[in-house]
């Protein structure tokens, strides 16, 4: 990344600004970059320049948007090595985990791609009573129109994708707001997108105050609302959207259960990757482990010896750190003062939580009380709680005790809890035999309670951004 100042991206022209914010690297507090701020004459002119780029999207063919998306994921393969830089130095992330990210945003927009081809509709017989003999319909989706994407910092790159890609891909036009702390990997994908031949307004990306945003979450002209976020910020802008359709991708304290006939030499290393990657930054976090009593104690010295030996904590260019800074001291310091209050209430710290910075020790915790924060709530810190059980159909009671539900792990060969599993268990996802922080991103993605409102995943994307229109005929 040789550039150093960023504008926001306004009709397929980057628009200068009065007032700039400064990101920088949590690691070592470097500067990254100056990013221009959108103010409310630029959130204007971004929502009239998203009318009138949809009016244009509408009409394009199926090919011109698979060209458009497979344009955009070839300019992305063309800077990968930009991309991955700058998503290790704004947000912190581990290289290795962030070559993984730019990796995955190519087959987003891949896809997408392949689903602007397959968006189809069907026939359908009306003439199924006496008085509607020579009817026919046909259903087909339709875009819905000016989309809003609000954008988290954990994954700066992928998670914009999973915005953009399907707005593509289904016809709309969408307006991006990406995190304030990494709005410069978004910056960089709008440079890309600038090349795509796509209608100037179907994509505008504004680095804006939150308040700002929360601003087109009221304006009528939007149609949609896509957040990924926490669930605090995200049910109160669902709250504030009136008549759009909402899509939220929330949080989660994602749980496993761990059975006596698991493979544990998958399982161990597995989870411990689950729960510490990127500092534990991920929604889909492993961060309750509840293993059978039988297996515990071997369980618990196999985690954390590898803890200890794998899971290496430091600068997020090093090839073999796993645990980088938190996204910033604050975000650290909240997830140590949960640590040291579950320990004033009775748990045990079995490794790390010590904090230096804006870097948290891989920290592991046991006998803890189902209501303490560091189980209850969304830690999203490198923390993971373990406990054992008796009986499985009391793990799957542990794991739902909780307001949130978005993907949980089962490691088990036993087709009856496997079954049992995914009958009971209150999460948007149960994953077997690997860790609940599985995701491939065609699959549909999003949770049941607190965890969010509808799905992620290309094909569901777009659904969730399209409406059915019937057309009636009598022949």
């Amino acid at each position: 990344m040789k550039k150093k100042t960023f504008k926001p991206f306004i009709h397929n022209e980057f628009v200068e600004t009065s007032k700039t914010f400064t990101v920088t690297n949590p690691y070592d507090g470097s500067e990254v970059g100056t990013v221009y701020r959108a103010e409310e004459p630029h959130l204007e002119r971004a929502v009239r320049s998203a009318q009138a780029g949809f009016q244009e999207m509408r009409k394009l063919s199926s090919y011109d948007r698979y060209h458009a998306l497979l344009k955009i994921r070839d300019g992305i393969q063309k800077r990968e090595k930009e991309l991955v830089e700058t998503i290790v130095r704004e947000g912190g992330k581990p290289i290795r985990f962030a070559r993984n990210e730019v990796s995955r945003a190519q087959l987003t927009f891949t896809w997408a791609a392949e689903e602007a081809r397959r968006l189809t509709g069907e026939f359908l017989p009306l003439d199924v009573a006496p008085q509607t003999r020579g009817y026919m319909g046909i259903a087909r989706r339709v875009p819905l129109g000016v989309i809003l994407g609000i954008s988290p910092f954990n994954f700066p790159l992928n998670l914009v994708a999973h915005k953009i890609a399907p707005s593509i891909a289904s016809g709309n036009a969408i307006i991006l707001k990406p995190a304030s702390p990494t709005p410069i990997t978004a910056l960089l994908l709008a440079e890309i997108i600038q090349e795509a031949d796509l209608p100037p307004g179907a994509v505008n990306v504004i680095p804006c105050s939150g308040k700002d945003a929360e601003t087109l979450v009221t304006d009528g002209r939007i149609q949609k609302l896509t957040f990924t976020g926490s669930a605090e910020v995200g049910w109160y802008l669902k709250s504030k959207a009136g008549k759009k359709h909402v899509t939220l991708e929330l949080g989660g304290n994602a749980g496993v259960i761990v059975e006596p006939d698991a493979d544990l030499e998958f399982a161990v290393p597995r989870l411990a990757l689950g729960a510490f990657a990127h500092a534990g930054q991920v929604c889909i976090s492993v961060q309750r482990i509840y293993v059978q009593e039988h297996i515990f104690e071997p369980f618990v010295s196999a985690f954390l010896e590898t803890v200890q030996r794998s899971m290496k904590m430091g600068d997020p260019f090093d090839e073999e750190t796993v645990v980088g800074p938190m996204i910033d001291q604050e975000a650290a310091q909240r997830a140590e003062r949960w640590i040291q209050e579950a320990c004033e209430q009775g748990a045990q710290i079995l490794t790390g939580g010590k904090r230096n910075g804006s870097l948290l020790e891989p920290t592991v915790i046991t006998h803890t009380k189902p209501d303490m924060k560091v189980v209850y709530e969304e830690v999203f810190a490198p923390i993971v709680v373990i406990e054992p059980y008796r009986e499985f159909p009391e793990a799957i009671k542990w794991v739902n005790h909780s307001h949130y539900g978005l993907q949980a792990g089962v490691f088990t060969r036993d087709i009856h809890k496997i079954k049992y599993a995914f009958d009971e268990l209150q999460v948007g996802g149960v994953i077997i035999n690997d860790y609940p922080t599985f995701r491939i991103d065609p699959m549909p993605y999003g949770g049941s309670k607190d965890s969010g409102f509808g799905r992620e995943g290309i094909r569901y994307a777009i659904e969730e951004m399209t409406e059915i229109r019937l057309l009636a005929m009598k022949f």
